[in-house]
């Protein structure tokens, strides 16, 4: 009986020698060919991105001291503390200390068993780096309560430098006109280096919207905009889309400026949706609204003329105005212009230009050009041109022999009726006297 059991404690102890001991161990992934060993399974890498522990940022080549965060879990079973991590990245990628300073991250606090703790660098990028992905590497040091020693942890990575996102809003036409309805164009464009997608844009503090709120932030519920979100889909880095809108202003925002606020949603490079708010301002111009009318020719003193009216059926008058009259096809009327100034609201404004001739004089139809140039409040020049025919009479020899008698005769009646009439007054206040 002791044979047999110093036998089964002889192969007992023999078998370590015949087999190998076997471990399992993590090849893929790049744990097993890390420079850094990894012999403990308390600590669980989850990711790695620029930002804070609250929020990923965008990042483009340049940028300093930007913060870098790796986000672990204790997978482990007890509490651990004195955690501290150091960052291996790629070349153009520097410690905010400088060229060659360790790369190294302190956590504020202890990891409870479950839990998630953060460890956030601070990164200097190169301004040869490009946006793409790129691998690194970060070793964790802590120590687990009630136990002595530090223990190691390592995880391979890749992170992306994502650009960043600039959102500009402009309106291509800044100018609005009152009493009519506007055709609006407005330009978002992304000047950053990285794109945005799923874009959405809603005009805010609109009429429909103040139904549910109680007090406005601009005057833009005081127009009527047919159109209030847009979706605008995908822009490119250094790329433009454009959004219109049909925009009617009331008369009472003359000379206001007009404030459109956008809410612009999207998802950046991270896939993280963010929303932002712009202004578009627009300048309301008055509307000058001209119509020529009764144009015709007359003979004044003998020489005829082209004389018409202007009214103007907006609400703001034109300034420094002028009347031209130019020929079309065949006529050879010269080119000739009055100032006729301001074009007032609601008051017939004349004009008469004199007609001359280009060469010898051609009598009957004519077809001409009637061309009103003005200055709305803006300073800026505008032409209203208003194709008519007229008909130039020949004048005839006997109509101006009768034109010169008629005015050397004409004051020679009056004279002698006036004198007759002060001989007959003298003549009674005489038999009166008698």
């Amino acid at each position: 009986m002791i044979l047999k059991i110093m036998f089964a404690l002889f192969v007992i102890g023999l078998v370590p020698f015949i087999f190998e001991n076997s471990y399992a161990q993590i090849k893929s992934g790049g744990f097993g060919d890390s420079p850094f060993e990894r012999d403990f399974g308390d600590v669980k890498f989850l990711d790695a991105y620029f930002g804070t522990i609250n929020e990923k940022i965008e990042v483009d080549s340049g940028d300093s001291n930007v913060p870098f965060t790796v986000v672990f879990a204790n997978v482990g079973t007890q509490d651990i503390t004195g955690i501290r991590g150091q960052l291996s990245l790629p070349l153009g990628f520097s410690a905010s200390d400088g060229p060659g300073s360790i790369i190294r991250a302190d956590s504020d606090s202890n990891s409870l068993a479950g839990e998630n703790f953060y460890l956030t660098f601070f990164v200097n990028l190169d301004k040869n780096i490009r946006i793409q992905q790129y691998p690194g590497t970060v070793k964790v040091d802590y120590s687990r309560l009630r136990e002595s020693g530090v223990r190691t942890a390592f995880a391979d990575f890749d992170f992306k430098v994502t650009g960043d996102i600039v959102i500009n809003v402009r309106a291509i036409e800044p100018f609005l006109t009152s009493l009519r309805t506007n055709d609006v164009v407005i330009e978002i464009s992304n000047n950053g280096t990285a794109p945005i997608s799923g874009v959405d844009i809603t005009a805010t503090n609109t009429q429909t919207e103040l139904a549910s709120t109680s007090s406005s932030i601009t005057n833009v519920e005081n127009v009527v905009i047919l159109e209030s979100s847009w979706d605008i889909g995908t822009i490119d880095p250094k790329s433009v889309r454009y959004l219109t809108a049909t925009v009617y202003v009331p008369e009472s925002l003359r000379g206001d400026t007009l404030r459109l606020p956008l809410s612009i949603s999207y998802f950046n490079a991270h896939g993280d949706e963010k929303v932002i708010s712009k202004i578009v301002d627009f300048y309301i111009k008055g509307l000058i609204d001209l119509t020529v009318f009764n144009t015709d020719v007359i003979d004044l003193s003998g020489k005829q003329m082209v004389i018409g009216e202007i009214i103007n059926e907006g609400n703001e008058d034109g300034l420094f105005g002028f009347v031209t009259i130019e020929p079309r096809g065949n006529s050879n009327i010269k080119s000739s212009t009055q100032f006729i100034d301001e074009i007032e609201v609601d008051a017939p404004v004349p004009f008469n230009v004199p007609i001359e001739f280009d060469g010898e004089p051609k009598y009957g139809e004519h077809d001409i050009t009637i061309t009103i140039r003005y200055k709305d409040s803006t300073r800026d020049e505008v032409f209203l041109t208003h194709d008519t025919t007229i008909f130039v009479k020949e004048p005839s020899n006997d109509d101006d022999g009768d034109l010169d008698s008629t005015l050397i005769v004409i004051p020679i009646i009056l004279a002698v009726g006036a004198g007759i009439f002060i001989i007959r007054r003298r003549k009674k206040a005489k038999i009166e006297a008698n």
